[in-house]
């Protein structure tokens, strides 16, 4: 995955709070994906903070005012993502939504964006406070998405998936689908409280899944803002497969047999490894959302 050199990054849509000191909030929510697991279901089904183990509070003032100093003085140009991590996802997360604000526009419907916060071991937000057990989130409350740089080694040394850039990116346009989602009222359909294969919250993760292939279908292809070039110059075969086995990687059975030695598809709350291959797959072979329909 390679960006164009010369292309201007804007890093007003990635805020920098590592290094923040977050006060107060309980300490975890389970462990990596499992935090994952626990806390979508409080921000999808309505669970309370302080029933998922988080601070019952808004983000606290601090952190909420610290601003994108680091990435905006290291993260000026492709030539910066093609070299550095963090700023590599500002790339991403620039062209995931130069995708969707044009995808937006076609449609008639204004794209409200959603800056992505990067923090290291605890973070307030919107939703409470968290810290960085629980994975990379978003949430719908402040319409943003949180990320630690650490997940990614995580994805690799805990989950075995094999990594990589477009790893990466697979994980950050899967919770801007989650964005688009919470614009178009998706969300909503998964605050049944149910669980299992067939479940609506299955299909809200499945449909993020395909929305991250419809972007990675078009996002050597989406002008970028100030050049009119696109910002994403390749994506190679190899890209994609190292999309496909994070995606399987995070499969809800992989996970099960992995941690507890048993599949227990009843409690399923993000589908499959097949399911969430098959999906991404929908998405990027077909680069249309409207493909991406997991509720019918």
């Amino acid at each position: 995955m390679r960006f164009d050199d010369d292309a201007g990054l804007d890093t007003s849509e990635v805020g920098d709070r590592r290094g923040s000191r977050v006060p107060g909030g309980r300490a975890t929510v389970g462990g990596g994906i499992a935090g994952v697991v626990a806390l979508l279901l409080g921000l999808f089904f309505g669970v309370g903070p302080d029933q998922l183990g988080l601070s019952s509070g808004g983000p606290d003032p601090a952190a909420t005012a610290s601003t994108a100093a680091r990435v905006a003085e290291d993260c000026r140009t492709g030539r910066d993502a093609n070299s550095k991590d963090d700023c590599r996802i500002v790339a991403v997360v620039n062209s995931v939504q130069d995708y969707w604000s044009q995808e937006f526009r076609r449609d008639g419907t204004p794209y409200g964006g959603a800056r992505t916060i990067l923090f290291t071991d605890r973070v307030g937000t919107g939703c409470g406070a968290a810290t960085s057990a629980v994975g990379p989130f978003y949430c719908p409350a402040d319409r943003q998405v949180y990320l630690d740089l650490g997940f990614f080694d995580e994805l690799r040394t805990t989950y075995g998936a094999s990594g990589g850039p477009f790893a990466e990116a697979y994980v950050v346009a899967h919770e801007y689908g989650h964005h688009v989602q919470n614009l178009t009222g998706t969300l909503d359909r998964a605050r049944d409280g149910r669980t299992g294969a067939d479940s609506d919250a299955v299909k809200v993760e499945l449909q993020a899944d395909c929305y991250a292939g419809v972007w990675a279908h078009h996002a050597t292809t989406t002008p970028e803002q100030s050049t009119g070039r696109p910002l994403v110059t390749e994506l190679t075969r190899a890209d994609i497969r190292d999309g496909l086995d994070a995606a399987a990687a995070v499969g809800d059975d992989r996970i099960q047999e992995r941690f507890q030695g048993r599949v227990t598809p009843e409690s399923w709350t993000h589908g499959s490894a097949a399911q969430r291959r098959q999906w991404f797959t929908t998405g990027f072979r077909t680069g249309d959302a409207a493909a991406c329909d997991t509720f019918r």
